[in-house]
C-alpha cells in the first residue's frame, strides 16, 4: 500500500469512527501511518547520504557528515522493528552500517549492522538489500586485508545483482574485485575485470562508475601500487 493509500485510509477510518461509531480500524490505520513515517525517515536519510557521496566525488572540499542522517536511519529501524517489518528493518540496518563505514570509517560498528542487515534480508528474500550488505561486508574485509573473503563477498553480491538486473551495481562491484585481483598479483584478471565493468557501465550510462573504473586503472597500473 502506498503512502497516499495509507493516508486516505485514515480519512475513511476517521469517518467510520466519528460518524458511524466504529473505531475498529483506528489501530490498523495508525500502524499504516507508522509505516509511512519509517519510509519517510529512510528516504530522508538516503538523500543526505547521496549529498555526501556526490560532494566527495565533486573534487572540492571534503564533505562533512550531516548530523541528521544517522538519526533518520535509526528512527526508521526502530519503527520498522516495532511494526515487525523485517524487510524495512534490514534496509535501515544496512544504511546505519553504510554510514558508519563510508562516512565515519568505523568498521567495528559498521560490520555488525551490515551482518544483521544481510541476515534479515536473506530471511525475507530481499536480494537488493542483501547484495548491498554483502558488497559493504566485502569492502570491510578488503580494508582488513582478508582478500579471499572480500572477493567471495563481492562475487556473491554481484551474483544477486545480476539476478535482479542491477547491472550498474555489478560494474561497481567489479571495480572492487579488480583492486583485489591486483593486490593478489593477478594483474591480467584485474584488467579483464575492469574491461567488462566498463562495457556494462557504458551500456547503462553509469558515468560515476566509468570514472571509478578509470581511476582504478590509473591506480592499479601506477608503479609500486598494489591496488589494495
Amino acid at each position: 500500500m502506498s503512502a497516499e493509500d495509507r493516508i486516505e485510509r485514515v480519512n475513511t477510518v476517521y469517518d467510520q469512527a466519528v460518524f458511524g461509531g466504529d473505531a475498529g480500524g483506528l489501530a490498523d490505520a495508525e500502524r499504516g501511518l507508522d509505516a509511512v513515517e519509517a519510509d519517510l525517515a529512510l528516504a530522508r536519510g538516503r538523500i543526505l547520504h547521496a549529498r555526501f557521496l556526490t560532494g566527495r566525488a565533486g573534487g572540492g572540499p571534503a564533505p562533512v557528515e550531516d548530523p541528521a542522517e544517522l538519526p533518520w536511519f535509526e528512527r526508521a529501524a526502530t519503527v520498522y522493528r516495532a511494526l515487525g517489518d523485517v524487510r524495512g528493518e534490514a534496509e535501515a540496518s544496512f544504511w546505519i552500517g553504510c554510514l558508519h563505514q563510508v562516512i565515519r570509517r568505523d568498521n567495528a560498528i559498521a560490520v555488525p549492522e551490515l551482518e544483521r542487515s544481510c541476515r534479515l534480508a536473506e530471511q525475507v528474500g530481499d536480494k537488493t538489500t542483501q547484495a548491498e550488505a554483502l558488497r559493504h561486508l566485502g569492502i570491510a574485509a578488503h580494508m582488513a586485508g582478508r582478500l579471499d573473503e572480500a572477493r567471495e563477498r563481492l562475487e556473491e553480491s554481484s551474483r544477486l545483482r545480476r539476478q535482479i538486473g542491477a547491472l550498474p551495481g555489478v560494474a561497481a562491484n567489479m571495480v572492487g574485485l579488480a583492486y583485489i585481483a591486483a593486490a593478489q598479483d593477478r594483474r591480467a584478471d584485474a584488467e579483464a575485470t575492469l574491461g567488462e565493468a566498463l562495457a556494462i557501465a557504458q551500456s547503462h550510462r553509469a558515468d560515476a562508475i566509468v570514472r571509478q573504473i578509470e581511476q582504478a586503472r590509473t591506480e592499479i597500473h601506477a608503479p609500486g601500487v598494489s591496488g589494495s
